[in-house]
């Protein structure tokens, strides 16, 4: 139940957001920004994380709102997945983050795999597309899209990096504590199911 009002109160902030950038009269412009208000005291109380933190995260969000890209790498030696482990909480996630104006999503998956593992790999393939929202994570201010990349690799040596403690494949059957912010087992197991079969289309929620 609280997912589903998590998506009601992204929704109104999106409505009071996309207002604020179209609306002329001081009166619209006012109930906007009350509307937005809501919104983030909505927000607070679902996903666990004070107001003035989200006001912050959405101080310089203007036009026409749309869902954040989060984009993963994936790579497999033998049968292990590559892992890092985040130092915002210690627990362990596949490579990647959030996407950066001017890269494409096969470059921000080579990215975020070098700074955070020390790997040097290439793209393969697009194996999924996922709707956080569909998944078994903890509440979160964002509406989110889950890109996940099979890369190859291509050089470098396991390492920390500066968002992580380390960095090892692991087995499907033996995993670390998951950062489910970032990922789940769910997830993970879709990843393996891409492995065993090389042909399987393409996820997309």
């Amino acid at each position: 139940m609280n997912h589903s009002f998590l998506v009601f109160a992204q929704k109104i902030q999106s409505i009071a957001q996309i207002g604020l950038e179209y609306a002329q009269n001081q009166y619209d412009i006012e109930r906007y920004e009350q509307l937005r208000e809501i919104s983030f005291e909505m927000l607070e109380k679902l996903s666990h994380t004070k107001v003035e933190t989200i006001r912050e995260l959405f101080e310089h969000e203007k036009g026409y709102q749309t869902p954040k890209i989060d984009v993963r790498g994936v790579i497999f030696r033998d049968n292990t997945i590559l892992m890092v482990q985040e130092k915002i909480d210690h627990c362990w996630s596949l490579p990647g983050g959030w996407s950066d104006i001017g890269y494409t999503a096969n470059e921000i998956a080579v990215k975020e795999v070098w700074e955070e593992s020390g790997l040097k790999v290439e793209p393969v393939r697009l194996l999924a597309v996922l709707d956080k929202k569909r998944h078994a994570h903890p509440p979160s201010p964002w509406y989110t899209y889950k890109l996940f990349i099979l890369c190859r690799e291509t050089g470098g040596s396991l390492q920390a990096g500066m968002e992580t403690l380390g960095a090892d494949f692991y087995p499907l059957d033996n995993l670390s504590q998951l950062s489910t912010d970032r990922i789940t087992h769910e997830q993970i197991k879709l990843m393996f199911d891409f492995k065993q079969n090389p042909d399987k289309m393409v996820i997309c929620d």
